[in-house]
């Protein structure tokens, strides 16, 4: 999710932390202090009997999961965890709860800077998926020796590059690298699947659960996408944040949700537009998809429990997956909403910051219906538009292209489509628009600006929103007012949205990597009078952390400790 410099919260940052002591117990717990606690309440009474039991496997996966990714971060995460639980001191329990908050010993809200004593003082920017001492030029040119099969399996989602004895790099599948993980997380699955009566969930646990030990995800991801149940469950490798050297690699993580089946029925529209929307993005004729994926679903679900990425730094308020082009271009993509996680962050965040941000005209534009409208359409909007593409001639991928690049240009393509996605249901009646609802859209998307940006640029969602936020001020469309707070131009905002629009998917349509980065070094910054007001909301937790009570009572941890 993310090199420019962390941003600066008062009262509430790593900086003054010596490398060799870490920081100090206040330190440590104005840090936690960022992330409200939240409990996490589901009520699960409607499963089925055998739903109620495949539950409690599903949370134990999840779990295995936890520890999984703790290694995909950093090989010494695992030894400095045992050494944390064993500290009992207020110290060493401040210690332990931050850990568990990053999954490891860097803050990802202080640009990954180390908070504890004796770790490197900044995570590694290949995480624990290449040799540390690899370069990028040495990554680059051992591909370029391979043909496309060996190419592929060097760069794609799911090997880790070691290197040999004899120092030459290698790639080790996932399903060999964390072989005992991966073994007793594909066992609980399969008997999880054993004990729900509903088919669409067994076969995709059976399916995810070979996927673990063979390494060849695509067919559990094809059952993810026909997954109809109560559980809704996403558990594997997916996003690829963490691989800040290229974008390549992807991260464990799990997410067990119940459906919310009225909610879901709501936002079916969407999925039956998606075509029409791509036919009419602002970008040349001839990089628009011609034909989306078939199927497009999309969920509004609560969550019981999430692990490992899914429950790492800044929470997830919804997901759009999978990221093999191959199933996107088969069969879509899925939209999750997590509609409790989208009303805490609501709460607790968006509202409290808008109060200080935006002037007391606009707070009564302030709309939780607005937020999670464009969340939906954030969500839409990384399935549309350029993914696989040719540049010179040659058939590539977006990612493959922006590389390192990719995460902060794809959000930043999200957000900011999603307003015009919006912005053209409303102009064509498709959904109620007019001034009112326009205004709740564009307000409370500003409000929610102010909320990204608090989560350190090093995180590509702040990142991508760091480019909007600057781009749309440049083009009138924010406008910077007295006391630090910024308002909505509502005469220019629509055409700064699509002329950003138009450039962000140019950008990727042509897999145009200097001008990802021209774009990112320009636009991706803090500037200092934006800076300045932020650093007056260091009391305001930047987000919440999740408690999660339901799934602690179903199925209690077998470790104690934060996060377990």
């Amino acid at each position: 999710m993310k090199k420019v410099l962390p941003l600066v919260l008062a009262a509430a940052t790593v900086r003054g932390v010596e490398p060799d002591r870490g920081a100090n117990l206040t330190q440590l717990e104005r840090m936690i202090a960022r992330f409200a606690p939240t409990e996490v309440r589901v009520d699960v009474s409607g499963l089925s009997a055998g739903d109620r039991k495949a539950l409690a496997k599903l949370i134990e996966a999840s779990r295995v999961l936890n520890d999984l990714f703790l290694t995909q971060l950093w090989s010494g995460n695992q030894a400095l965890c045992a050494r944390l639980q064993k500290d009992k001191t207020p110290l060493g329990k401040a210690r332990l709860h931050y850990f568990w908050i990053n999954k490891c010993p860097w803050s990802d809200l202080d640009g990954h800077t180390a908070f504890l004593p004796d770790v490197p003082p900044k995570k590694l920017p290949g995480a624990n998926f290449y040799p540390p001492d690899m370069t990028k030029e040495e990554f680059e040119s051992w591909v370029k020796s391979f043909p496309a099969a060996g190419r592929r399996a060097a760069e794609g989602f799911f090997t880790v590059i070691t290197r040999e004895d004899a120092g030459k790099l290698t790639a080790v599948p996932y399903s060999k690298a964390y072989s005992k993980d991966l073994k007793r997380a594909s066992r609980l699955l399969r008997e999880a699947a054993a004990l729900t009566d509903n088919q669409t969930l067994k076969k995709f646990l059976n399916s995810r659960a070979e996927a673990f030990l063979s390494n060849d995800y695509f067919a559990s991801d094809v059952a993810w996408m026909d997954l109809d149940a109560p559980l809704d469950v996403t558990i594997g490798p997916y996003e690829t944040y963490n691989d800040e050297l290229f974008g390549y690699k992807a991260g464990f993580e799990s997410y067990i949700n119940l459906r919310d089946e009225k909610e879901s029925a709501k936002v079916k529209f969407f999925a039956g537009h998606m075509q029409e929307l791509e036919n009419h993005l602002p970008i040349e004729p001839r990089y628009r998809n011609p034909k989306l994926g078939a199927a497009a679903p999309i969920r509004v679900v609560n969550e019981i429990f999430s692990a490992a990425d899914g429950n790492h730094g800044v929470q997830t308020a919804a997901y759009n997956l999978p990221n093999d082009e191959r199933v996107v271009q088969q069969k879509g993509s899925k939209r999750v909403m997590l509609k409790n996680v989208q009303e805490a962050k609501f709460r607790s965040n968006l509202v409290p910051i808008s109060k200080r941000m935006l002037p007391a005209a606009a707070q009564a534009d302030l709309s939780f219906d607005s937020f999670f409208t464009h969340i939906l359409a954030h969500e839409m909007s990384h399935g549309i538009g350029p993914h696989s593409i040719k540049v010179q001639g040659r058939s590539t991928r977006v990612r493959q292209e922006l590389k390192e690049l990719y995460s902060a240009i794809e959000e930043a393509k999200a957000d900011v489509t999603g307003l015009f996605m919006l912005q053209y249901f409303y102009d064509h009646g498709m959904l109620p628009g007019g001034a009112e609802n326009e205004r709740r859209l564009y307000t409370t998307f500003l409000g929610s600006a102010f909320r990204t940006l608090r989560f350190g640029l090093k995180e590509a969602h702040a990142k991508g929103m760091a480019v909007q936020f600057n781009y749309l001020e440049d083009k009138g469309g924010f406008v910077a007012g007295p006391g630090g707070t910024y308002r909505v131009e509502f005469s220019k905002i629509k055409s700064a949205v699509s002329d950003l629009t138009h450039d962000i998917l140019t950008i990727e349509a042509t897999g145009d990597y200097a001008g990802a980065k021209k774009m990112l070094d320009g636009l991706g910054a803090l500037r200092p009078a934006l800076e300045k007001t932020l650093n007056h909301l260091g009391d305001i937790p930047v987000d919440i952390e999740p408690v999660f009570v339901t799934a602690e009572t179903i199925a209690p941890p077998a470790k104690p400790g934060v996060g377990r």
